[in-house]
């Protein structure tokens, strides 16, 4: 075989290696969303959840998923995967009941020493959210901790937050 073909198989296999682990990645990447539970099903292994602008999501619940001590009414964060169309829930962040607000709007302000985000609503009003460390943060290469978040002005967000001794605390932040 000459040397020029042995270059070339070897090139092949090299970029077919490469797509393959690409895939793999894509297929991996993890995801969160926000919403109240609106049914739990334990012989389907499913949960179903409602995001603030109304739509429904159904999640496959992995065996690895914690989802212990959800209950239907609850407001949480889902971490998924997605391959085919087909959700899988691989973690559960329970928020509990009620308690979490929705605001959308546009990063105005960032204080990283701080751990703040200031944003410009919909409406016109500044709110400014202390950013959890555990916060989920879903971005376009999946999802981030709270901790590891770098806010930059112009982002269009959605903040799902409680309020604490008058503090507005960001527990999920999904881009728009």
């Amino acid at each position: 075989m000459s040397s020029r073909i042995k270059l070339a198989v070897l090139l092949a296999i090299a970029l077919s290696v490469g797509v393959a682990q690409l895939a793999i990645a894509e297929e991996d990447v993890v995801h969160a969303v926000s919403g109240a539970v609106t049914k739990i099903d334990s012989a389907a292994k499913t949960v179903a959840i409602k995001t603030a602008d109304g739509t429904e999501h159904v999640f496959k619940v992995s065996e690895k998923a914690t989802s212990s001590g959800i209950k239907e009414g609850s407001h949480v964060v889902v971490h998924y995967t997605e391959k085919g169309g087909e959700k899988t829930a691989v973690a559960f962040k329970d928020l509990g009941k009620g308690t979490v607000k929705v605001s959308d709007g546009t990063v105005t302000h960032v204080d990283s020493a701080a751990r703040t985000i200031t944003v410009k609503t919909e409406k016109g009003g500044e709110d400014t959210f202390h950013v959890a460390k555990d916060a989920s943060v879903d971005t376009e290469h999946g999802v981030v901790k709270g901790s590891e978040y770098t806010a930059k002005e112009g982002e269009k967000v959605t903040v799902h937050y409680t309020e604490t001794a008058g503090k507005k605390i960001a527990h999920f932040i999904g881009h728009v």
